[in-house]
């Protein structure tokens, strides 16, 4: 893996190294074993790189023969083998053993239809000298980032944020909107970032920069419509093979390689495969709670014993306060998935084992995983009889219970009333809009005009079933911007490569194309892929109920980080930020240190949102 910038100046002078090296230099927990650059023309490149594959000859930037064709590049190629031999026959000559090497002689090939053969993770910026245009590309499901910015004088781009803001030219202004998205979902949905000039690139997306203008262009989109005619024993065949596959290619490494290990299906399947392929022991890597509803030591190293890995094993204590500035300075822009702190934890303690690591990420998007899916299912069957139900019952419900008793609320009260997109996206909202209503001051509120739930509804209509329109949807919002930034970020402020068989581009393709049944079935999710591991994994690991990667947020707020979270969220500096309602703050404070409600989720957003503005505004 590793940190990549770019910036053209549009006068067509000499980019100013002193920028450029500054601005890579703040990525160089993404890439601290190397770093090279390009200066021509107008035009600079900076790479900053981290070894895995091809270690002594394997720097960039990348060329062509002819020197013509220059590549900064994020990411692995998992088929660059197959690529290679297959250029090598057309008469290309390769300088390095690097995998990312073929990105650039299949560009002279294919042009931008390269994108297409590509079978990996990655995020890239390629110069052509003879034609100039800038190419920038993400991988199809955005397992790295692309950040981009274009101003009066120059056009920019990055590994992450950060890097762009040492431009000159370019501003801090703080999009309002994408703090109504932030509070909304605990993310910002692409392409909009915090910053209203800096864009993220979408995943399975291209950008064209030439001669001032850009062009913005989809090369690849999840097909959940075409459904293939198979039987529930040759689909599970099918799937087993292609993920076998997809776990040998990602072992393919010139450094130590390991896995993490939760002790669910997903994970367990992964070092389950990896088992079958390794020569020696795989080293597992788990993290763990001294709260009982959230540890799952006990089935990780239940795997762990079954499979012979070499196990490790971290806790997770309630002293986060001296991580969290520093683990918000690496994400960025406020990111409120506070299971970002468990995995920032893993990843630093792996780490110090391995430079790659196996995931078990995708699993619940490609078999139905998420409770969600069940419950908003179980909704649309029961929501004529919901309609009937007077909605004054949902004030039975306890204030300071938990998610699902306070979705249960919602549903006896808003959710008849509802699209069934906007139903779904109640599912992951934190903040509704009843609850913004309340928070928000008016100076705040006259800067909104979009609606964050827009483009779940602009993907709905299209996939066909119920299920596969949560799915696609998941695909194309939630997988790339939460569940994937949390991951890259987590393990690259680390210096950590994250691989995840079950986001292969041939995996994904084939689950979106069986049938929803195959995936949930009277009540039980993954059901193919617990057929596919019933021989494979012990039925205690198959049969658990889904445990959430999350903190126990709402104990340490009312215990030991309760005068930390007052000492930043009730802060003069906060409260003045014009945001939001002082006495709402209080009042969500006061309710959940009382114990009178669970606002745990809600006061971590406003946390992190925080201690964001002290490191990135004031």
């Amino acid at each position: 893996m590793c940190g990549i910038v770019g910036r053209i100046e549009k006068s067509g002078r000499e980019t100013d190294p002193q920028i450029l090296r500054r601005m890579a230099d703040v990525l160089r927990h993404r890439g601290p074993d190397q770093e090279g650059y390009y200066r021509k023309n107008g035009v600079g490149l900076e790479h900053r790189r981290l070894s895995i594959i091809d270690l002594a000859t394997g720097g960039q930037p990348l060329k062509n023969e002819t020197g013509d064709v220059i590549l900064v590049a994020n990411g692995e190629i998992y088929n660059f083998e197959e690529l290679r031999e297959k250029l090598e026959k057309k008469g290309h000559c390769f300088r390095t053993k690097s995998d990312n090497e073929v990105i650039v002689h299949l560009y002279e090939e294919e042009g931008v239809e390269c994108l297409k053969e590509l079978r990996g993770m990655f995020a890239f910026g390629l110069w052509d000298e003879k034609k100039e245009p800038l190419l920038l590309a993400r991988d199809r499901l955005g397992k790295k980032p692309l950040i981009y910015s274009e101003t009066p004088s120059s056009f920019n781009f990055a590994s992450e944020i950060q890097a762009l803001l040492l431009a000159p030219d370019i501003k801090k202004e703080v999009d309002r909107q994408a703090i109504d998205d932030y509070l909304t979902l605990q993310y910002i949905p692409s392409p909009r970032s915090i910053f209203s000039g800096i864009k993220k690139l979408p995943a399975g997306h291209y950008l064209t920069y030439q001669k001032g203008r850009i062009s913005l262009e989809r090369y690849w989109e999840i097909d959940f419509n075409h459904k293939i005619k198979v039987s529930e024993s040759e689909a599970g065949r099918l799937v087993l093979d292609t993920l076998q596959e997809a776990v040998r290619l990602r072992m393919v490494s010139d450094v130590p390689l390991g896995a993490f290990l939760s002790g669910g299906i997903d994970s367990s399947a992964v070092v389950g495969l990896m088992s079958r392929i390794s020569e020696k022991p795989v080293r597992t890597f788990s993290i763990g709670f001294s709260e009982k509803d959230y540890d799952e030591l006990k089935y990780a190293g239940k795997v762990a014993r079954l499979f012979g890995t070499e196990h490790s094993e971290f806790m997770v204590r309630p002293d986060i306060v001296a991580i969290l500035p520093e683990m918000v300075k690496h994400y960025n822009e406020p990111f409120g998935d506070n299971s970002a702190i468990p995995t920032y934890y893993l990843c630093a303690e792996t780490k110090k084992m391995v430079t790659v690591a196996l995931s078990g990420d995708g699993g619940d998007e490609n078999f139905a995983g998420y409770p969600r899916y069940q419950q908003a299912l179980t909704l649309e069957k029961f929501r004529p009889v919901l309609s009937r139900i007077p909605k004054s019952l949902a004030g039975i419900i306890p204030r300071n219970g938990s998610d699902r008793q306070r979705k249960i609320a919602w549903i006896l009260k808003e959710a008849p009333g509802l699209s069934e997109a906007e139903r779904y996206s109640r599912w992951m909202t934190v903040f509704p809009a009843s609850e913004k209503e309340a928070l928000y001051q008016p100076s705040f509120k006259n800067f909104l005009s979009a609606d964050p739930y827009q483009k779940l509804k602009d993907l709905w209509p299209r996939a066909d079933n119920h299920l596969d329109k949560m799915l696609f949807s998941d695909f194309n919002l939630y997988l790339p911007d939460c569940l994937l930034v949390k991951m890259d970020i987590a393990s690259m402020s680390h210096g950590l490569e994250v691989r995840s068989p079950f986001l292969d581009q041939k995996v994904v393709e084939l689950t979106a194309s069986l049938p929803a049944g195959y995936k949930l079935r009277s009540g039980q999710s993954k059901y193919l892929l617990k057929k596919i591991f019933k021989n494979i994994l012990p039925a205690e690991i198959l049969k658990r109920k889904k445990m959430g990667f999350g903190v126990p947020l709402a104990a340490w707020f009312r215990n030991e980080l309760k005068d930390y979270l007052a000492s930043v969220i009730l802060s003069e500096k906060a409260l003045k930020r014009g945001y939001f309602h002082s006495g709402y703050l209080k009042k969500l404070f006061n309710e959940h240190a009382g114990g009178q409600a669970n606002h745990a989720n809600r006061l971590y957003l406003l946390l992190i949102l925080e201690i964001w503005h002290q490191i990135f505004i004031d």
